[in-house]
């Protein structure tokens, strides 16, 4: 499906965002203009090529890619909480230890995070004042819960993650959201698989070079 959203939350502004589960697709395009190229090219592509930056770039004229991202899911039966000896405090969102956080990662692990995005209470693991592991999650439409997460880099490979992680997925549960994990690091995908996630589709977002003289490869 193929869907006009110049305000769609599945990829930045002005870009075309793609989501696959399982068999199926929805495309979120900026406007009218780009829904024509996207319906006359990848009108016989197969739902999981269209996780593929080179198959894309082969049919229409993209300038620049993020992702291809991975996307899990969790029901109540599949979640394997992690009891680990590190007390898990709680923060609201945006607080100033949070932005402590993302400026200590970077403008791109912490984009890819999204721990500014959060609108959940925010679960953290603390050394002293400062905090070195956080997780919460963004209310997304039809009672999705999306999972953000950041460690900071001196703290990785030690479990925070998943104990962060196993508070915000329990407090999602607890109000009726389906949790889902959106990550491209291996590590990230690991994290979520250790808590019951389970893989069945992806996400891809791409910026078209409309206007601007690039050709239009269509079969």
């Amino acid at each position: 499906m193929i869907a006009v959203s110049a305000e769609s939350r599945l990829c930045p502004a002005a870009w075309t965002g793609i989501v696959r589960l399982g068999d199926a697709a929805v495309i979120t395009v900026p406007d009218e203009a780009q829904a024509l190229l996207f319906r006359r090219a990848v009108v016989d592509t197969p739902v999981e090529s269209l996780m593929r930056p080179g198959t894309l770039r082969a049919l229409l004229p993209v300038v620049d890619v993020l992702g291809p991202a991975s996307l899990a899911y969790l029901s109540m039966d599949d979640f394997r909480p992690e009891f680990g000896g590190t007390a898990v405090g709680c923060l609201p969102p945006g607080h100033d230890g949070l932005r402590a956080l993302a400026g200590l990662v970077g403008p791109e692990d912490a984009g890819e995070s999204g721990i500014d995005e959060i609108d959940s209470p925010v679960f953290v693991v603390r050394d002293g004042p400062e905090v070195v592991a956080a997780a919460g999650y963004r209310r997304w439409p039809a009672s999705t819960a999306h999972l953000c997460v950041l460690t900071a880099p001196q703290r990785r490979g030690h479990g925070l993650a998943r104990q962060v992680a196993s508070e915000a997925v329990a407090h999602a549960l607890g109000a009726g959201l389906l949790p889902q994990w959106r990550a491209r690091p291996a590590a990230s995908r690991r994290v979520a698989a250790a808590l019951g996630f389970r893989e069945i589709g992806g996400q891809l977002s791409v910026r078209l070079g409309v206007g601007q003289g690039v050709g239009l490869a269509v079969r």
